[in-house]
């Protein structure tokens, strides 16, 4: 796109793309993405409010798990705008700075899963290498230090982006691949030297989830040698189903993750609707599952629901 004078400028909105191919079934498709943000805002709110109102569960374990229901409600409302505005009423253009502020937020409200479940796993480690030192350790400054510190590394190592997507021109058009703004979906339509862009972005993902998922495979290599250790196989079994959850969790956020980066780099003459699908999948899966699957894998959480439940027939 070209200036007055002649030269590439930033277009004053972009415009998002919904699935290709699924153009006769947006209306089904609009559903579904309806559907899967009540289960996740409705499921992630349930979670934080149980985790309020009952002591039982004002321990470390859960306190982190309203981390992560707060978390993944800040990753849905991020998306929400947009792809509703897509699917729900067909209004596909969006403001390029607002593109950038939604663009920062998804990032970053990923980016602090990644760091969560990394202090999810460190609450199960020591809850199963030192249970007797499990209170003393995680301490609810501890706990509020911890959330604290990964809401901080999130916010600063992903401010830069706006920043250095702000400054490029824009001249291969301006119609993005998704019903949302992301980093590496700007960068296909922008001209110039990107070369910073790439390879701040390869820090930030090496600094973030390669890191991140290097200790939480850290963290069960030492929970299962100490889980090994333990002569009782009835008790073996017990010390690894109060990591369950977590496992689960762990494999909903990775895994996607991992599938659409397989996709990128050896698939890449995949159809573009295959891309929009895994990038949809990264982002809307774990939040919707996650309240799911500790409301099925944590007994505590299932009492709580149902004690919620039989009150309110009462």
């Amino acid at each position: 796109m070209l200036g007055l004078n002649g030269t590439p400028f930033q277009p004053a909105t972009l415009q998002l793309t919904g699935i290709p191919g699924l153009q006769t079934g947006q209306a089904w498709v609009a559903l579904i993405f309806c559907i899967l943000y009540l289960i996740s805002v409705v499921g992630n709110l349930s979670i934080l409010t149980l985790v309020v109102q009952e002591p039982a569960l004002h321990q470390p374990m859960y306190y982190f798990l309203s981390m992560l229901s707060l978390n993944d409600l800040g990753v849905s409302f991020s998306t929400l705008p947009t792809v509703l505005a897509t699917f729900c009423f067909n209004y596909r253009h969006v403001a390029f700075d607002a593109c950038l502020v939604q663009m920062f937020f998804i990032h970053t409200f990923s980016f602090m899963e990644s760091g969560i479940l990394l202090a999810m796993s460190f609450d199960r480690f020591v809850a199963i290498c030192d249970p007797l030192r499990y209170a003393a350790v995680l301490t609810n400054s501890r706990i509020l230090a911890m959330g604290l510190g990964i809401l901080a590394k999130s916010f600063a190592t992903l401010f830069p982006f706006p920043f250095l997507v702000k400054r490029l021109p824009f001249c291969k058009g301006n119609v993005l691949h998704h019903s949302y703004c992301l980093h590496p979906d700007l960068m296909k339509v922008a001209c110039g030297d990107i070369q910073v862009n790439n390879i701040y972005g390869l820090f930030v993902v090496v600094f973030t989830y390669g890191i991140d998922s290097t200790f939480i495979l850290l963290s069960y290599t030492l929970i299962l040698r100490a889980v090994l250790a333990i002569a009782s196989w009835e008790q073996r079994l017990k010390a690894l189903n109060t990591c369950m959850s977590h496992i689960c969790a762990v494999l909903a956020f990775y895994v996607p993750i991992i599938a659409v980066s397989m996709i990128h780099r050896f698939w890449k003459s995949a159809p573009a609707v295959v891309h929009v699908m895994m990038s949809n999948v990264y982002l809307f899966v774990p939040p919707m599952l996650n309240p799911i699957i500790y409301s099925v894998k944590t007994k505590e959480i299932r009492r709580g629901i149902l004690k919620i439940f039989f009150k309110s027939q009462c």
